[in-house]
């Protein structure tokens, strides 16, 4: 306890401390680039208010992902394979849109820093969008550009939230392992706020016979996602003020179209980002296929019921805090490229377990309890597996920044961040139109009824959702697996970096126990 209260008094010394000095600030006295806010642990507070941030994103991820497809397939009667065309559409042009909002976050110059006014902007816009997104103005099914339209306002506000977010995590800390703890509580807050909507939709939303087949439910579910999103971002943004709240160390050159887009082809050229991209490309179509069927797999090949159903976030959670243990030691152990690997590919062959025992007829009895507690069991280690395999991917990025730092003498957080929303975006918008083509494929019926639907339609669905999942598996973990920065190589240019930067201002707030001679806390520039 006293160790937490002196974390948290040391922490809030600092701010005060940053604070005064920021008083009328100038640009000599400004943080240097790549020097880390704070050396050292950080406190439980920064990365709670981190995690707290990603919210927003977890709601909007799970909206898309889980039940944007069936509510407008299904519910609303449009073709599957035309809602995944327009879904796919509104990702494309969000990807493009990416680099240019990675670069205006990294060169907004104010005295509120790059990132802040970013999040105290988008996320009222960003709610009115999403109440849109599940209540269309018509009250029947929009148009294909209709649906093109509102899925791009949603994914651009968004990204106008999550970029400038997640850039902070390498500004905040240059600490190998710390951004990887960041990094988990941000996945932390994401499946938290993802895992909240998927809850509330089952039990209070949706509570019906119908289930997740009722129209009015969706409304509720659209406005409250809306306020919780709003709250996360905006909430994260107050809480981290006094930390970030600087103005830059230099005034970055004047925005421009063509200068965004080169320095998204200069990030390109760095070889461990194209490393990252080629795996990240296909986990991420892995994920955008996995996650935007599961619901097609829940109701018409396990049939589960409505009381089993209310169980599935519970496991989804319990992959979180396999993930949240585990994670750590894992990346301690063999490193972020082998978890990410090995998770990737393990995480597949144990979730296909049940679909390959299904086809061969040594499954129990589909909608029974042993079957979906067997069900849920697969499912919980094979989706923990795969978020540490993201989580770990994620975490490899801010490595790069130093890479091209290193390279260029500029560092460009926002455009590798952007960089990776646009492989993300195109990849998991690949996913889910892959998945309606798949249930198109399968010749599912847009009335469907569990129970009632042909075995050759089921068996033709499993088999090229199986397929194509495990084709994908093999070239994410191939690539992964050989991202070239290892902690040792990190480190060694974090030391390097550091010896160039001797002569800039020292800014950074300590959260190292500091000598008792002194009356304020020490500023030191690189970790001890």
């Amino acid at each position: 306890m006293r160790d937490k209260e002196r974390d948290i008094a040391t922490i809030r010394a600092g701010i005060r401390c940053a604070t005064r000095q920021h008083k009328g600030p100038r640009v000599s006295e400004a943080h240097a680039p790549g020097a880390g806010l704070i050396v050292g642990k950080l406190p439980m507070r920064l990365k709670l208010i981190q995690g707290f941030g990603a919210v927003a994103f977890g709601v909007k991820d799970n909206g898309f992902s889980f039940f944007l497809l069936i509510f407008y397939n299904q519910v609303l009667g449009m073709d599957a394979a035309l809602v995944s065309l327009a879904l796919l559409i509104a990702l494309l042009v969000d990807a493009v849109v990416d680099p240019i909002l990675g670069n205006l976050s990294d060169r907004t110059y104010t005295r509120w820093g790059r990132r802040l006014p970013w999040l105290y902007a988008a996320p009222i816009p960003l709610a009115f969008a999403w109440v849109m997104m599940w209540s269309p103005p018509t009250g029947e099914a929009p148009s294909f550009a209709g649906l093109v339209a509102i899925a791009i306002a949603v994914r651009v506000l968004l990204s106008a939230c999550e970029v400038p977010s997640i850039s902070l995590v390498p500004e905040i800390t240059v600490d190998y392992d710390e951004r990887t703890t960041l990094f988990r509580y941000r996945a932390l807050g994401g499946w938290i706020g993802g895992l909240a909507m998927m809850v509330l939709a089952y039990t209070v939303f949706m509570p019906g016979p119908e289930g997740l087949l009722q129209r009015e439910g969706y409304v509720a579910f659209g406005i409250f996602g809306a306020v919780l999103m709003a709250i996360s971002v905006i909430g994260s943004a107050i809480g981290q003020h006094g930390l970030v709240a600087r103005l830059p160390a230099t005034k970055p050159e004047p925005f421009t179209i063509k200068g965004a887009f080169a320095e998204i082809r200069e990030a390109f050229s760095e070889r461990a980002f194209l490393i990252f991209a080629a795996g990240g490309l296909a986990a991420y179509i892995h994920q955008g296929l996995n996650f935007s069927i599961t619901n097609y797999i829940n109701l018409f090949v396990m049939q589960l019921t409505r009381g089993q159903l209310m169980f599935f976030p519970l496991i989804l959670l319990g992959a979180v805090v396999l993930m949240f243990v585990a994670i750590g030691p894992l990346h301690a152990r063999i490193g972020k490229a082998k978890a990410a690997g090995l998770g990737m590919m393990i995480g597949t062959l144990l979730g296909m377990v049940p679909y390959s025992l299904l086809l061969l007829g040594f499954w129990p009895a589909p909608g029974s309890t042993f079957s979906a507690v067997l069900f849920f069991g697969f499912a919980m280690i094979a989706t923990g597996l795969g978020i540490i395999s993201l989580v770990s991917a994620t975490s490899m990025i801010a490595e790069i920044v130093e890479a091209f730092e290193e390279r260029t003498g500029r560092r460009a957080e926002g455009s590798f961040y952007s960089g990776n929303w646009l492989v993300q975006k195109c990849a998991t918008g690949a996913g889910i139109f892959l998945s309606g083509q798949i249930i198109a494929f399968s010749q599912l019926a847009p009335d469907a009824a569990p129970g009632s639907v042909p075995q050759s339609v089921l068996t033709s669905l499993l088999l090229s959702y199986g397929g194509a999942m495990l084709v994908l598996a093999v070239i994410a973990a191939w690539w992964l697996a050989r991202f070239p920065i290892s902690r040792e190589e990190h480190e060694a240019r974090i030391a390097r970096l550091a010896a160039m930067r001797q002569r800039a201002p020292r800014h950074a707030v300590t959260t190292e126990p500091e000598p008792p001679a002194l009356a304020a806390p020490t500023l030191p520039l690189v970790p001890k």
